[in-house]
């Protein structure tokens, strides 16, 4: 009654990932079952699922693709029954990586057969033409198609007449080797440009130098987009674009969010200083000369196994200002120059007070770093990676006591694993900030353990502590782990890790 049927389906759309609980939930009731299995069958070709689903698409087929399908299954000794099935599982197709398909297709054969070879293209040219004439329309599409696979004319030809299938896909994945059939994914990105507008979100990988057509079409695609807002790129280091990241020129009122991986510098980049609405920048392994082009406002900034110029960051930093929320610096070795650290920390110190996510590796424990600390009054999420072998172990008990007591009281996420890890009980008994999430290394000594207790029932507001997948909480004292579970619970570091 009322708002329940809603609710149910809001619920079960949560266990998208969880396959087995997903099946438990259809066999509660007809209504459970009518929410389940479209979502179930929204993502099929996931990598940590069993491919033993994929004949119950064969039941969907033409009569006159049933009867070729089965001459072929019966050549090469694979017998098959084509049964019905309860629903049109094509007609929930969601999302499709192409070579998800292909690896589940290969599995399924292996398992009948051994070998793949010969019927490999048969079966996914079925599908996909089945999928394409089902109603299905996709959210989101993962193009890879190697040389050694073959779409037929008739995929194409169905393209043209159930545009329906491209027209409200809003997430693409395109991966650009050196193997890929160049023909095949031209023809469907020009398929995509002419049906769809709707496109939010692109991930290219190019690990070869794509050619001119397939480059014309992706950068056709990109200009007719209405509401593009993320775009990621990952290469081996190129610094030729032909035109494809110039093309966001075309999408500077709507771009939101970039993230550059792997990536030499290019002057096309000069065109995200054009973008009004970009946000978010990210920056995972490139050179130097790529953070110099930033020049703009944004309220994150992610800057990872990158090196890091101070005068340069500081620049950046300057710019963003007040605006910026969310930083995350994960590219100072421990062996950088003092002063490097010291302007950046000055940096943020001065133009960046309000920071609500803040995460640094590889910097050094000093007292700079604990004023910068204090200063972000507004700070929420705190993930640090310090060094601490240069200092005395006295001084080192006399830091960690006033960064405990320093942390804002804003603060509900500290993320302090291996390196504070000696030292924790010093955390829990001066900390003062009501946090909700701890990450830590171990928790496997009494003087630890009642430490944490303790601070459980000072503050009363830690849900969760992760501690490392390398240490045992199975080990833990029965005894122990009940005293310690009554007042928080004790979870696997990766289950509460949040990045932005």
């Amino acid at each position: 009654m009322g708002d329940m049927p809603e609710l149910m389906e809001n619920i079960l759309k949560n266990l998208k990932y969880k396959i087995y609980s997903l099946y438990s939930c259809a066999l509660v009731s007809r209504h459970w079952c009518k929410i389940a299995i479209p979502i179930l069958w929204k993502d099929p070709f996931l990598l940590n699922r069993s491919p033993l689903f994929i004949p119950n698409y064969f039941s969907s087929l033409g009569e006159y693709e049933k009867i070729i399908l089965k001459e072929c299954l019966e050549e090469c000794g694979i017998n098959e029954e084509f049964s019905k099935t309860l629903f049109y599982y094509t007609r929930f197709l969601k999302v499709l990586d192409l070579s998800d398909l292909e690896c589940k297709v290969k599995k399924w054969i292996n398992l009948k057969l051994g070998s793949y070879k010969k019927l490999l293209n048969r079966i996914i040219n079925l599908l996909l033409k089945l999928f394409i004439e089902s109603g299905a329309t996709l959210h989101k599409l993962g193009l890879y198609l190697p040389r050694s696979f073959q779409l037929k004319p008739e995929i194409f030809y169905s393209l043209g007449r159930n545009g329906q299938f491209f027209s409200r896909i809003q997430h693409i994945s395109l991966s650009i080797i050196s193997t890929l059939d160049i023909e095949s994914v031209t023809t469907l990105l020009r398929a995509l440009a002419e049906n769809t507008t709707k496109i939010k979100t692109l991930n290219l990988f190019i690990h070869s130098d794509p050619e001119s057509q397939i480059c014309h079409a992706l950068i056709y695609v990109i200009k007719l987009q209405e509401r593009f807002k993320l775009f990621r790129i990952t290469t081996d280091g190129h610094t030729e674009f032909h035109g494809i990241i110039s093309a966001l020129e075309c999408q500077k009122n709507s771009l939101q969010e970039v993230v550059i991986q792997d990536c030499s510098f290019s002057a096309e980049f000069n065109v995200l200083n054009s973008c009004k609405n970009l946000e978010t920048i990210r920056i995972r392994c490139c050179n130097t000369e790529l953070l110099k082009i930033l020049d703009y406002k944004i309220s994150t900034l992610e800057v990872f196994d990158t090196p890091i110029d101070a005068q340069t960051m500081v620049l950046i930093l300057e710019k963003a200002g007040i605006l910026l929320q969310r930083l995350i610096v994960e590219s100072i070795s421990i062996d950088e120059n003092i002063l490097e650290e010291s302007l950046l920390l000055e940096a943020i110190k001065s133009f960046c007070p309000n920071i609500t996510y803040f995460k640094i590796g590889y910097i050094k424990f000093s007292t700079q770093l604990l004023e910068l600390i204090c200063n972000l009054h507004k700070l929420q999420f705190l993930s640090l990676w310090c060094d601490i072998n240069y200092l005395p172990v006295e001084e080192l008990k006399i830091r960690v006591m006033q960064f405990s007591k320093i942390l804002p009281l804003t603060l509900q996420y500290l993320d302090v694993r291996d390196w504070l890890e000696p030292h924790i009980d010093i955390l829990f008994n001066h900390c003062q900030a009501p946090l909700k999430k701890l990450l830590i290394y171990r928790l496997d000594n009494e003087k630890n353990i009642n430490a944490l207790i303790e601070f459980c029932v000072r503050t009363r507001t830690l849900n969760y502590v992760g501690v490392s997948e390398y240490s045992n909480l199975e080990a833990l004292d029965d005894k122990i782990r009940k005293e310690v579970e009554a007042n928080t619970a004790l979870v696997p570091d990766h289950y509460i890790v949040v990045d932005c």
